[in-house]
């Protein structure tokens, strides 16, 4: 399961044209999003569905894949941030720059820690130093 596939179920969050950035009514959506995305993600570790199936049956059972498990491993461990920066009230800032992430952002990718510059400059980095 894939983060951004999943909570493309819940509406973007509407925010009043007076509405101060990352309000109680925001911080709410975004920690629903979030739980649900936990209880998804649990849902999906505690009833794998048919890959129980197969792997019941040596036979049918494919190899298993280490790099799924890590991803959503990651996943977990990425909402549970994001989780404990909306207690800390930090959800919503950029962790380099510390200026807002933005809503549509959030929405797009809930667990995102840093603003499109700050990913922008990082992604330039890595791209020169893997050259």
């Amino acid at each position: 399961m894939s983060e951004d596939t999943f909570h493309k179920s819940f509406p973007p969050y509407r925010s009043s044209i007076d509405e101060e950035y990352m309000s109680e009514g925001q911080v709410a959506h975004f920690r629903d999003i979030l739980y649900d995305l936990k209880q998804e993600l649990s849902d999906t570790a505690t009833h794998p569905g048919e890959a129980a199936i197969e792997a019941a049956h040596p036979a049918l059972s494919p190899k298993p894949d280490t790099a799924f498990d890590t991803r959503e491993r990651r996943l977990v461990e990425n909402v549970d941030l994001a989780l404990s920066r909306i207690d800390a009230g930090e959800y919503g800032y950029c962790d380099y720059c510390g200026l807002e992430i933005g809503l549509k952002r959030l929405e797009t990718r809930p667990t995102i820690i840093l603003c499109i510059d700050c990913k922008t400059i990082e992604d330039m980095r890595e791209r020169r130093v893997a050259r």
